[in-house]
């Protein structure tokens, strides 16, 4: 239950409570950062099932969704946006993460990637109110393994926060956080399990990329570059779900 609380006292801001035995035990529980995810998308959601015309669900599932999960992995995304923009060694651009203003990359990539995430909520807003919830906790649930694999798979790229998670815990500890993914999928209703597959496998795709990424470009991976991995991979994860739900 410690692991539990740090988790969402982390990723979201949900006043839970927690100090450092729960911090503690959230970074030697990997398993619980997917969990947070179905909190988040299932509050999130809760908005498709609102008798509102498929703009305003969109809207508010956004609202709900920085609301709950606040904006911390958006910065990250904003950080990461810039330090890809700019030319340089692994040193330069990761002075570029520390940098607190936001640069043209930074915006151009936050930018595109909430315009993703809210074209993929359109693609079913409006429909099925059971299989748009499903499909966001889904992607939710993706985003939040992605994460958990550039976790246990990645090193360092300096001190920081993100060093107190990434090289923390062995390969071996992303496997109870997959298990812990597979309900998303497997209560899906008849005809959308593909789709609810894809849009949790979009996470890990992501999460890979992000990892290649980093250790490439920036001798490793930080915790901005977990806080995009989080945002992109839930846009992605979207747009894969009903893509596949449309397609099946």
């Amino acid at each position: 239950m410690a692991a539990i609380r740090g988790a969402v006292a982390f990723l979201t801001r949900l006043p839970v409570g927690g100090g450092e035995a729960e911090w503690n035990a959230f970074r030697e529980s990997a398993y619980t950062i997917p969990l947070v995810g179905y909190l988040v998308g299932g509050v999130a959601g809760l908005a498709f099932f609102l008798p509102l015309q498929p703009t305003t669900l969109v809207a508010v599932y956004l609202v709900v969704l920085y609301g709950l999960s606040g904006i911390t992995h958006a910065d990250g995304l904003a950080d990461v946006g810039d330090a890809m923009a700019v030319h340089g060694d692994p040193e330069r651009r990761r002075e570029v993460l520390k940098d607190s203003a936001t640069g043209v990359g930074g915006m151009l990539l936050l930018g595109v990637t909430l315009i993703a995430l809210t074209l993929g909520a359109l693609g079913f807003a409006g429909s099925s109110s059971m299989t748009a919830f499903r499909l966001v906790v889904a992607a939710e649930v993706g985003a939040k393994l992605g994460m958990v694999l550039v976790i246990c798979y990645g090193r360092p790229a300096h001190e920081g926060l993100g060093s107190q998670l990434v090289g923390r815990l062995d390969r071996s500890a992303y496997g109870p956080a997959v298990l812990v993914a597979v309900p998303a999928i497997l209560v899906a209703p008849t005809g959308s399990t593909v789709a609810l597959l894809g849009a949790v496998a979009a996470g890990p795709l992501v999460g890979a990329v992000m990892l290649t990424w980093g250790h490439a470009t920036l001798g490793g991976v930080n915790g901005d570059v977990i806080g995009a991995t989080n945002e992109i991979a839930r846009a992605v994860g979207l747009h894969l779900g009903v893509t596949l739900w449309i397609l099946l």
